[in-house]
């Protein structure tokens, strides 16, 4: 299964701090999750060791919401929280 990305994920990625690896790595191997309107949410932590917005940080989780989309993930948005 690909992983294909809804311009509005593209956005927010770069808003929120996450990458493509990052969110590729995540619908991958990350922890499943069912989501509103039946979607699939995926879930994974990242080692971090950085600044976001001036302040310091270990970790990063990324969460990416998906739909299945003719054999692919479409990944509509995405979510990052750092602590």
């Amino acid at each position: 299964m690909g992983i294909r990305f809804h311009p509005h994920a593209l956005e927010r990625m770069t808003e929120r701090g996450a990458t493509e690896q990052e969110v590729m790595l995540t619908v991958t191997e990350g922890e499943r999750f069912p989501v509103k309107f039946g979607r699939t949410g995926f879930r994974r932590n990242f080692p971090f060791q950085g600044q976001w917005r001036g302040r310091d940080f270990a970790f990063k989780q990324v969460e990416a919401y998906a739909v299945g989309e003719e054999g692919d993930w479409l990944v509509i948005t995405v979510i990052v929280r750092y602590y």
